[in-house]
């Protein structure tokens, strides 16, 4: 009986003693940072200039490089996921099959995207396109294109010179061409036998076409029978094999887009949406130039608001220069980011627009946090006091999310980053956020010790003059006597508040009215079925997340990409893009078995009746397995020789000659077109994914590709890992920071309020149509760090308060944090407005994101974290008040003044 307690007692012990050397090993890391603070800034008040001048010099020499920047041209290279299946298929696509071949009368950019220029054609009042006045109307636009000519110096070059030719040398034009052209000749002669099937039709030649992606808004009699068609697309596609060749191609894609829009001025009947290969390129950059004004528009708001909400009556203790030059702060760092990303050979790209404001929301936080904590000060002290004070006071938590900062965005930066857009844009955050925190600790420090000594020596904050007594100052008129209020340390009484900066009007609001109104008892039950109903939308929102990899959401609203893929999706969106079926194996195609694995595979989709008719062709030729290879193969070649209709599958296989004088068949492949419905992405996602995993357990070996493929293989998981890494690594940062902190349990908090606010954030934002892409992600990781930045001085202030009771602590919490949060939010939230306006799909995704970010963690920083706090864990105990009166304490203040009129309080204690 005597062991087993002396056993319990000794764990007992040890945890008690283990517990106490951790909280001792914490207080002693911390004060130790404290004081590390404390001395630095003392160190910086010593040597303002230098601190002050250093950051702007840096900024300068680095951010003049920038002025000449580079812009990302490609945007595969930006969007499309860097570790890709697709880009493995495609090179062996085109090992196997020449990328001239591919395009045969067919449309489809099967292996490459190239270049082209390609135009909807349709009628503002759903007229029949297949009719004799736009029939001949598309033709006319047809014979303008193949006409237009290149000038370069000594040759004029024309669609003739740069198109894909043909076998007999002539260029490929869409197989829509040939319909229309043989439907006008049938017009011309009377006769009426001519029959247009969709979306398969058969041609004078006896070959057959596929018109699915070439004729929209398709009306059908039986048997597919076409009645009428609301729009027709034509292509035509351009040789890009060297340098001059592609500038030339450019050039003529340019000359296209103004032809189309010329012919549409002359024909205002119908409407024309053209599109080139470089549409895409340069409608993603568009973003940046009509960004322009929008962010002038938005700096000069948070110019404007960041001096208001420094800004006091007391025109000594306002302190409008330091929320000018907080922004210039994190301008200067941002300015320094871009011009070492310039020096190292990085390009821009208008995934940049973000970068400024997640900049604006961390370092003006920063900055007002060490505004709030310069308020807390004595007036009485010394400048270089106040500020090591300062420094001492909100140094270490604004240390901590700096460091929160760089890990998340490490990580997204990190070469395990499958979407180079998303790395290149973390890349270029960490920088300017690591130089955002050396410029707040130098040049805004320094910053506020000029503003220290303009206050100590009682000179107007704006003109920095003297400000006279009150005596002399009530014979000045009274536009005087407004501009130059001010109260002096003499004029306090005992009557009066020691604070002189609670007439500052937010510090006041909180003080007098929010903090008393949030921790009333007939507010929390609103605030928590608030928070249930918040909950709620979230968790509905949270389960229709989609994975967004439309690369219309990251371009300019009025741009010719948006028209183009609102006109296909409404009027070509019954068919899948063309699927290439590749078989990269020699197979025994006269095998009828082979034949039937192969045809097993495509089950289910609509095809291009290629290969299928080839297998049919060869079944109506008797060809049993029986017939030997040599013969097969010879019988093979000669057929298609013999049979006209197939003759361009002759492209689609390729033979290769053995030693014996025999031919085998290496490589094959046919053509696939998937039935889609209103969702065509995701299907076509679906159906990638389905091929993938019958390519892996199949008898044949084939792939599947479309260029579209590259963009949207392991899409999501690319999207998905840098905010899953960034979740664990801010997770493993807040574990190892708790020896850091006072208490644990400011870390447990922390750790629960970030959840709740992403899940809330990803929920609203599925509601408020917004898909889950490359810049929501970005955004998301961004929410991590903006709601600690937010959150920890709160929860740190109320966690390691003694005595008193909770509701006290909330409302000390607020009173002393509140006042910054409330100013680098108002700020944040004008700073966003504009961003709203901006005609871009980009802007708008980026808008709605941070929008949510900020709101809903100033919801939980104002009404959730003060209502929960008041009754969950940690407890405080209250302060016993001694009732007794003859055992109360007295004190007695005597005042010393020196000679250099510096006031010394000397408290002497009796009981």
């Amino acid at each position: 009986m005597i062991l087993p307690r002396l056993r319990e007692s000794f764990r007992s012990h040890l945890a008690l003693l283990s517990s106490l050397c951790t909280r001792m090993l914490r207080q002693v890391l911390h004060r130790g940072l404290r004081t590390s603070f404390s001395r630095l800034g003392h160190f910086i008040a010593s040597h303002p200039v230098f601190f002050a001048s250093a950051p702007v010099l840096i900024s300068i020499l680095l951010g003049a490089s920038f002025s000449r920047y580079q812009i990302e041209e490609s945007v595969e290279y930006l969007l499309a996921p860097k570790h890709s299946l697709a880009k493995i298929e495609r090179n062996l696509v085109n090992s196997l099959f020449p990328v001239n071949r591919s395009k045969h009368r067919l449309y489809s950019d099967l292996q490459t995207p190239g270049r082209y220029g390609r135009v909807i054609i349709t009628s503002f009042r759903k007229a029949n396109m297949l009719d004799q006045h736009h029939t001949d109307l598309i033709l006319k636009l047809h014979s303008a294109v193949t006409r237009i000519q290149v000038q370069r110096p000594g040759f004029n070059y024309t669609f003739a010179h740069i198109c894909i030719l043909n076998n007999d040398k002539t260029c490929i034009v869409d197989d829509i061409v040939h319909v229309l052209e043989e439907l006008k000749s049938a017009r011309s002669s009377n006769r009426t036998n001519f029959v247009i099937t969709y979306p398969i039709t058969r041609l004078k030649d006896g070959r057959e076409v596929y018109n699915g992606h070439q004729l929209g808004g398709v009306t059908v009699h039986s048997k597919d029978r076409v009645k009428s068609a609301e729009a027709i697309q034509l292509t035509y596609y351009l040789q890009a094999i060297n340098s001059l060749n592609d500038m030339v191609a450019e050039k003529w894609e340019s000359i296209f887009r103004d032809t189309v829009e010329l012919f549409q001025k002359s024909n205002r009947k119908v409407k024309m949406y053209p599109f080139t290969s470089s549409s895409l390129r340069e409608d993603f950059q568009k973003t940046s130039r009509v960004s322009e004004r929008y962010l002038t528009t938005s700096l000069v708001l948070v110019v404007t608001l960041a001096i208001l909400c420094c800004s006091m009556q007391d025109c000594v203790r306002s302190k409008p220069w330091l929320g000018l030059l907080g922004l210039l702060t994190v301008s200067l760092a941002t300015l320094t980011a871009a011009g070492i990303i310039n020096l190292t050979g990085g390009k821009y790209n208008s995934t940049f627009l973000g970068i400024p404001f997640i900049m604006l929301g961390h370092g003006l936080y920063g900055t007002f946090e060490m505004l709030s904590s310069w308020r807390k000060t004595r007036e009485d002290q010394h400048v270089k006091e106040r500020t090591a004070a300062v420094f001492a006071d909100s140094m270490l938590s604004f240390s901590l999310t700096t460091a929160m900062y760089l890990v998340t965005f490490g990580i997204g930066a990190s070469p395990f980053t499958n979407i180079e857009a998303a790395r290149i844009f973390c890349c270029n955050s960490c920088i300017a956020i690591f130089f955002n925190y050396l410029y707040v600790l130098s040049f805004y420090g320094s910053s506020l010790v000029f503003t220290g000594y303009i206050e100590n020596n009682y000179q107007h904050s704006i003109f920095c003059r003297k400000v006279p007594k009150p005596e002399v100052l009530q014979e000045k008129p009274a536009w005087y006597r407004f501009l130059l209020t001010a109260k002096f340390s003499e004029d306090t009484t005992d009557s009066e508040e020691p604070n002189t900066y609670e007439s500052h009007l937010l510090v006041c609001f909180l003080k007098r009215y929010y903090c008393d109104w949030i921790t009333n008892t007939y507010v929390k039950p609103f605030v928590v079925l608030f928070y249930l109903v918040y909950i709620s939308f979230a968790l509905m929102g949270y389960l229709q997340v989609n994975e967004g990899s439309d690369l219309s959401n990251i371009v300019a609203t009025a741009t010719r990409t948006i028209e183009y893929t609102t006109a296909q999706q409404k009027y070509f969106s019954n068919y899948s893009p063309v699927i290439g079926f590749y078989i990269y194996e020699s197979i025994e195609y006269w095998n009828t078995s082979v034949q039937e694995d192969v045809l097993e595979y495509t089950k289910g989709f609509v095809r291009i009746s290629w290969f299928e008719s080839y297998l049919n062709y060869l079944r109506k030729l008797n060809i049993s397995t029986g017939l030997p290879k040599k013969n097969f193969t010879d019988m093979l070649r000669n057929s298609f020789l013999k049979a006209p209709q197939y003759a361009h599958f002759s492209e689609d296989i390729i033979f290769s000659k053995k030693y014996n004088n025999e031919v085998d068949v290496v490589a094959s492949r046919m053509f696939l077109v998937a039935k889609t419905m209103e969702t065509k992405r995701e299907e076509l996602y679906d159906l990638l994914e389905t091929l993938r995993k019958l390519s892996l357990t199949s008898k044949v070996k084939f792939i599947v590709f479309n260029p579209s493929f590259v963009y949207m293989d392991r899409y999501a998981s690319s999207v998905g890992a840098p905010l899953q890494n960034s979740c664990i690594s801010a997770l493993f940062l807040l574990f190892f920071s708790a020896f850091l902190v006072a208490d644990s349990l400011i870390n447990v908090w922390l750790t629960l309020t970030v959840a709740s606010v992403e899940f809330g954030v990803i929920g609203f934002m599925t509601l408020w149509k917004v898909e889950l892409d490359c810049i929501s992600v970005l955004c998301l990781i961004y929410g991590i760090n903006y709601t600690i930045d937010n959150c920890a001085p709160l929860l740190s202030t109320f966690i390691l308060g003694k005595d008193f009771t909770r509701t006290k602590w909330v409302k000390n919490a607020l009173e002393v944090h509140g006042v910054a949060i409330l100013q680098s939010y108002l700020c944040y939230i004008v700073g966003l407005i504009p961003l709203a306006a901006v005609p871009s799909n980009l802007t708008r995704t980026l808008f709605r994101c941070l929008f949510l970010i900020a709101l809903v963690t100033f919801f939980h920083c104002f009404a959730i974290l003060p209502v929960i706090l008041t009754f969950v864990p940690p407890s405080k105990k209250k302060r016993k008040e001694k009732k007794n009166p003859e055992n109360r304490e007295e004190i007695e203040c005597v005042e010393m003044v020196d000679m250099d009129s510096t006031r010394v309080v000397d408290q002497i204690t009796t009981v």
